[in-house]
């Protein structure tokens, strides 16, 4: 009995406890304190009366208290609403008393606008409301109007080591070179072939060796041939026939001895016998068994086909003769860079196997045709070769200064441009070790400078060095929520 007793003595006096404070409670809120009015839990302040208070709705947040923020109204798996959060309003007025997890303090910053959230290690990743990342740190806020989101600020210190160099961008004439590898080859124009019109057989051999130089009527070789010896008799007898005539001889008889000559020389001026050698069967009044075949013009022989005691037929190539005072280089030019190359453009070209000389020479036909497999155009340079030092197929390297532009263009070194693909940017030096990255639009590149179009004006600093490391420090790419699209 007394234990009975006593279990009913503490019911009854916990009965009276729980009324004593819930009948305080509500005495509490019937009767108003002119010290410090209770708060009502934010979790229990509906959406639509916090609406009416000043400032913008920032984010909402969970109910509980846990790291969870939606940018839109939304509910927790319990079904109640999430909290409004307003701008200019402190997070902890707004979170529930009895929240088991604490939500970090967002800085209310006065009344700027917060744009988004940048990863507090400055990974490429941002976020439109409060969270935090895989340590638990709180993401950093970008205000409106605070620059620290676009803006690179580095130490001194930091600046000496990463070695930044700045340069103004100018207004400069923009030259490029077109570079292109070529081959020496023959002038076409100065190639011979000695290839005779009449069957025969070789005697002798004058020009007995390829690559041996001669000049135009100096003797290749000795030939015999039965029709051209017939020739020679039958110009001979005509000729003499025209001598023999009488002074009073009618006119029509001279008129068809004449012709009887003027075809048997006609005949072997067509076989290329020369007029030397004409006057001398006149002067001899003899038919030779051989004639001596001639060079038609100067050079070296860069083909011999003729064997002494063979036999040739009309039209065989016996020699192939070309004059190397002046050469050609066909050059390989890219597709990209054939708008820059034009007919009379001045081109330097250098030979490995002439080292510490170049040679000069003018760019005289664009061929017509492209190559599908190199993607390239071929160029012909006309080059002077006096000394015979270009041998043909001999490798060189042109080079053709051509004018991006004719007039001046802001430009500033290539090294300074951060291009992602779709974006172009470079740093500008805004003092105080603060780099503020800006898009520009370029156009010709020209012996390591770009053109600025646009984003840029004259004399402003960009780095031209360790730009890629200022990236680095600063994750730009995050800063600039453009190199991650």
């Amino acid at each position: 009995m007394n234990r009975k007793g006593s279990l009913n003595g503490v019911v009854v006096a916990g009965l009276a406890v729980a009324v004593g404070l819930g009948g305080g409670y509500w005495l509490g809120r019937a009767v108003p304190s002119h010290d410090a009015p209770p708060a009502a839990p934010a979790a229990a302040i509906p959406a639509q009366d916090m609406a009416k208070s000043d400032g913008s709705i920032l984010y909402y947040k969970d109910p509980t208290g846990k790291a969870d923020f939606s940018p839109e109204p939304k509910k927790d798996a319990a079904g109640r609403d999430y909290v409004a959060v307003y701008a200019g309003e402190e997070p902890q007025a707004a979170s529930v008393a009895a929240s088991p997890l604490p939500v970090a303090p967002v800085p209310s910053q006065g009344k700027r606008k917060i744009l988004y959230y940048r990863n507090p290690m400055g990974l490429p990743d941002t976020s439109p409301v409060p969270k935090k990342d895989a340590m638990g740190m709180d993401y950093v806020p970008a205000y409106e109007g605070d620059d620290s989101g676009s803006t690179v600020k580095i130490s001194p210190d930091r600046i000496q080591t990463l070695g930044v160099r700045t340069e103004a961008a100018l207004l400069r004439k923009l030259t490029h070179t077109v570079r292109a590898v070529g081959t020496v080859q023959v002038d076409e124009r100065l190639v011979a072939l000695v290839s005779p019109k009449f069957e025969g057989y070789i005697e002798t051999l004058h020009v007995d060796t390829t690559g041996q130089a001669v000049r135009r009527g100096e003797p290749l070789m000795e030939i015999y041939s039965p029709d051209l010896v017939l020739a020679q008799q039958e110009y001979l007898a005509a000729w003499k026939g025209l001598q023999s005539l009488a002074s009073d001889a009618s006119s029509e008889a001279r008129d068809s001895a004449a012709m009887l000559a003027e075809g048997a020389l006609q005949r072997l001026r067509n076989w290329d016998i020369t007029d030397a050698q004409v006057q001398k069967l006149k002067r001899g009044g003899l038919t030779s068994r051989t004639l001596t075949f001639v060079s038609p013009a100067n050079g070296v022989v860069l083909e011999k086909n003729a064997i002494r005691g063979q036999r040739f037929m009309p039209g065989d190539m016996l020699y192939r003769i070309a004059d190397l005072s002046n050469v050609w280089v066909i050059a390989d030019v890219f597709e990209q860079e054939l708008a820059s190359v034009h007919l009379g453009q001045e081109a330097s070209v250098t030979f490995g196997a002439l080292p510490g000389q170049t040679f000069s020479g003018h760019v005289t036909f664009i061929y017509p045709t492209l190559s599908a497999e190199t993607r390239t155009v071929k160029i012909r340079i006309e080059l002077p070769n006096q000394e015979r030092r270009l041998k043909p197929a001999l490798y060189g390297t042109v080079d053709i200064a051509t004018g991006a532009h004719d007039q001046d263009v802001l430009a500033v070194p290539d090294s300074a441009l951060l291009d992602s693909g779709t974006r172009k940017v470079v740093l500008v030096e805004k003092g105080e070790g603060r780099y503020e990255p800006r898009d520009v639009k370029t156009g010709a590149r020209a012996d390591g400078y770009v053109q600025i179009i646009d984003g840029l004006t004259p004399g402003e600093k960009v780095v031209v060095t360790a730009t890629f490391l200022i990236d680095a420090e600063s994750n730009l790419r995050a800063a600039l929520q453009g190199f991650q699209k």
